[in-house]
C-alpha cells in the first residue's frame, strides 16, 4: 500500500512527530523523531561512500553500542551535515544527546539522520530549540506518521510510503515505512533515508540477516542517476508489540514477515525512482536466462545505468542497439547470438538478429508511465530485475541550480 497511510496499518507501539525548525529555506517540515515505546531490535544498512556524513559515523557506533536495540531515530532535512569536521561530529552527538534526554532514553539508543546539502555546517541550535516540542508531540497517529514522511524529503516532489501485514500465531503483525528520494540514487547500500518500523518479534541478528537480503532486491536494484549519497541509511525497528511469538529463522513465520519487508522496500524504492528528478516514466529491466544471478543483476544494472538507453526513454525511441550495447559492456559473457530483446512487449531482437517492427506504435508504448524491458541470453536459468528512470534535460535544471 502506498501513501497517504491510515491508521489500520501502524503497528503497535509507535509514535511519531515531524515539526519545521528552519533548515529548508521554504519553512516546510524539517525536523521528525520515530521513536518505539518498547525496546527494538535494530537492524541498518549505510552508504558504502568512503566520503561518510558524521550522523551516519555516530549511528554505526550506536548500533554496534546498544547490540542492536534501539529506541528512536531523529532526522532533518535540508543540511547533510557531511564534510563539516569536528563541528558536524558535534553537531550530531548534540542532536543525539537532546533527543535522549526528552525521550528519556540512553544517547546510544538513539540513531540520527539527516539529508540535504553536502559541506554546509548544520545549524543545529535551530534543532536543539526545535527538539522538546517536537517530543511531546509524538502520536501514535497516521498523520503523523505522514508528516515525518514529508518532513524528511528534499528535491522529492511527494512523500513515500508503504505497508503491510501477515496474520503468525492469531496476531496481526504490520509493517510500515517511509523513504525519501530522488536523485544521487544508485545502490551502494540503499541509495536513501528510509525507515520501517513494525510490531513483530524478531531478534537483532536474524532481522539484519533479513534486511540485507531484502536490500539487495529492493533498494539496491534501483538507480536514477547513478550517484550514490554520504548519508544513506536504511533503518528497520521491530518492538514485539503485537504480542506475537519472537521469529524463528527459516520457519514459515520468517518467510512472512520477509515477504512483508520486502512488500514495503520494494515499493518504497520504486516510489523513489518514479519520483526520480524530471523523470518521466520507470523503466523496469529484466534480465532472464543468465548463468548466476550476479550476472543477471549486473547486466541490468549496467543498462540502466546508461545515459544513452535513459535518454532514448526520455524520448520514446526504441533504440535497442544501446541497450544490447549496454550489455556487451557489462563485464558478463554471453553469446550474443543467442539474445532476445523485448521492448513494451514488442519483441525487437531474436537470437542477436533485428527484427521488422513498427518504430511508431513501440514509440508510443515507451511513452508509458511503465516500461518493461526483458532481455533474454539463454545461457543459464538465472534472472533478475532492476528498476531505473528516463534521463531528462528537466534532471539537469534541477542540479544544475540545487544549492541557489
Amino acid at each position: 500500500m502506498t501513501h497517504p497511510p491510515t491508521e489500520a496499518a501502524l503497528p503497535k507501539g509507535f509514535r511519531f512527530a515531524a515539526t519545521a525548525c528552519g533548515l529548508k529555506k521554504t519553512g516546510a517540515l524539517d525536523l521528525a523523531i520515530l521513536s518505539s515505546d518498547l525496546p527494538a531490535s535494530a537492524a541498518a544498512v549505510f552508504t558504502q561512500n568512503l566520503v561518510v556524513a558524521a550522523p551516519v559515523t555516530l549511528s554505526k557506533k550506536h548500533l554496534a553500542e546498544s547490540k542492536g536495540r534501539m529506541r528512536a531515530v531523529v532526522v532533518n532535512a535540508g543540511n547533510a551535515n557531511c564534510a563539516t569536521g569536528t563541528q558536524g561530529d558535534l553537531a550530531s552527538l548534540r542532536t543525539v544527546e537532546e533527543t535522549s534526554r526528552r525521550l528519556a532514553l540512553a544517547p546510544h539508543e538513539v540513531v540520527v539522520c539527516s539529508t540535504g546539502v553536502i559541506g554546509v555546517q548544520l545549524p543545529v541550535e535551530k534543532i536543539l530549540r526545535a527538539l522538546p516540542m517536537l517530543a511531546r508531540n509524538r502520536r501514535a497517529s497516521a498523520r503523523s506518521f505522514a508528516e515525518l514522511s514529508l518532513a524528511i524529503c528534499t528535491t522529492d516532489t511527494r512523500p513515500k510510503t508503504a505497508s503491510a501485514s501477515f496474520r503468525m500465531s492469531g496476531k496481526r503483525i504490520h509493517l510500515i515505512g517511509c523513504a525519501k528520494g530522488a536523485g544521487m540514487i544508485h545502490p551502494n547500500m540503499a541509495t536513501t533515508l528510509a525507515f520501517v518500523a513494525t510490531d513483530a518479534n524478531v531478534s537483532p541478528s536474524l532481522l539484519q540477516k533479513t534486511l540485507r537480503d531484502v536490500t539487495s532486491r529492493t533498494f539496491n536494484a534501483v538507480s536514477v542517476d547513478g550517484d550514490t549519497s554520504t548519508n544513506d541509511t536504511l533503518l528497520v525497528l521491530a518492538n514485539g508489540a503485537a504480542g506475537a511469538p519472537a521469529i524463528a529463522n527459516g520457519s514459515k513465520a520468517h518467510r512472512q514477515f520477509t515477504t512483508a519487508l520486502e512488500a514495503v522496500c520494494g515499493s518504497l524504492a520504486q516510489q523513489i525512482v518514479a519520483d526520480g528528478e524530471g523523470a518521466q516514466r520507470v523503466i523496469e529491466i529484466e534480465v532472464r536466462g543468465a548463468k548466476t544471478e550476479f550476472a543477471a543483476k549486473k547486466i541490468a544494472e549496467t543498462i540502466a545505468t546508461s545515459p544513452l538507453v535513459k535518454t532514448a526513454f526520455a524520448g520514446g525511441d526504441p533504440n535497442w542497439g544501446r541497450i544490447f550495447a549496454a550489455a556487451g559492456r557489462s563485464g558478463v559473457k554471453f553469446d550474443p547470438s543467442l539474445v532476445e530483446i523485448t521492448m513494451a512487449g514488442i519483441k525487437v531482437l531474436k537470437r542477436g538478429q533485428p527484427l521488422d517492427f513498427n518504430e511508431r506504435a513501440a514509440s508510443n508504448k515507451l511513452l508509458a508511465d511503465h516500461v518493461p524491458i526483458v532481455m533474454h541470453l539463454h545461457a543459464g536459468p538465472a534472472s533478475a530485475k532492476y528498476w531505473t528512470c528516463d534521463f531528462t534535460a528537466e534532471y539537469v535544471r534541477i542540479n544544475a541550480s540545487y544549492r541557489t
